[in-house]
């Protein structure tokens, strides 16, 4: 990572998330990225946007689900 990368993450760190616009690729089925990009324009709002609203709303309840640690193997023992 070069000094600039650097103090350019302490930067955003610093400041907060809500103005930390650092790139990140995600990949979606092309169905699901049809369906977002769609609302997208139905909301008349970016892909972003859309998907940030979406994790705002259902956070509580990926939350819920299990990690892969507390999930009991097919013998019934957890590893």
């Amino acid at each position: 990572m070069a000094i600039a990368d650097r103090d350019n993450n302490a930067k955003a760190a610093s400041e907060g998330s809500k103005s930390d616009k650092r790139k990140q690729s995600l990949y979606f089925p092309e169905s699901m990225l049809q369906e977002i990009k769609e609302e997208a324009a139905r909301l008349d709002r970016s892909l972003s946007w859309v998907v940030q609203r979406a994790w705002k709303i259902s956070r509580l309840e990926i939350k819920k689900l299990p990690s892969v640690n507390d999930v009991e193997d097919e013998d019934g023992d957890t590893e």
